[in-house]
């Protein structure tokens, strides 16, 4: 897949330092931001790859937490601004469903919509790549918006079985509310056997 079939690529209208600034005004007001990080820490990896990094929130409240964390993204202007504001971070530009970053994690996660943003058709691609990226008895973590004609969750659980990972937790946000039939976003833990 090219650059230009990538969706968050055709359609980014912000720009990345103000999609950052916009979550540091949220945390300043006293919200609490980092709900992809708390849930990840609870399963305390040793080490993370966020994958559809952008501008590196994620990562980089993990990696202030301790954790060796990388980053991955196929937006060079949003890892601009992650290189910048954390550039003790190894940040990867590259595309999913492709990348091969010569290492495994215990855990992968894809926020921020990453599935329903990747080029129509990678899907399955993007999934089975992350998979090879896990070390036996990872956690590949996506949370992403339930919509009318984009990426169903029997789809994503269909693409995830077929790369080797089984369905572990499913909520319908990251601080664990119990997913229901009518949710319109689904965080999802599927995990690789071993460990």
């Amino acid at each position: 897949m090219t650059a230009e079939q990538n969706r968050w690529l055709r359609s980014r209208s912000v720009n990345p330092a103000d999609y950052d600034a916009a979550y540091e005004r949220r945390a300043a007001a006293g919200e609490n931001v980092h709900g992809e990080a708390d849930l990840i820490a609870s399963f305390h990896p040793a080490s993370v790859l966020d994958a559809g990094c952008g501008t590196g929130r994620v990562a980089r409240e993990l990696a202030r937490r301790g954790y060796d964390v990388a980053g991955i993204d196929i937006d060079p202007d949003m890892l601009a601004v992650a290189r910048e504001k954390a550039p003790g971070i190894p940040w990867h530009t590259a595309d999913l469903a492709t990348a091969d970053l010569g290492r495994s994690f215990d855990l992968i996660v894809m926020a921020g919509n990453v599935m329903i943003f990747l080029a129509p058709g990678s899907e399955a691609q993007v999934v089975a790549n992350m998979a090879r990226h896990l070390a036996p008895g990872g956690r590949l973590v996506a949370g992403f918006q339930v919509q009318p004609g984009r990426l169903t969750l029997a789809d994503y659980d269909r693409h995830a079985h077929d790369a080797g990972l089984t369905l572990e937790h499913r909520w319908s946000t990251w601080d664990r509310t119990p997913c229901h039939p009518t949710a319109t976003y689904a965080v999802t833990t599927h995990r690789l056997p071993g460990g």
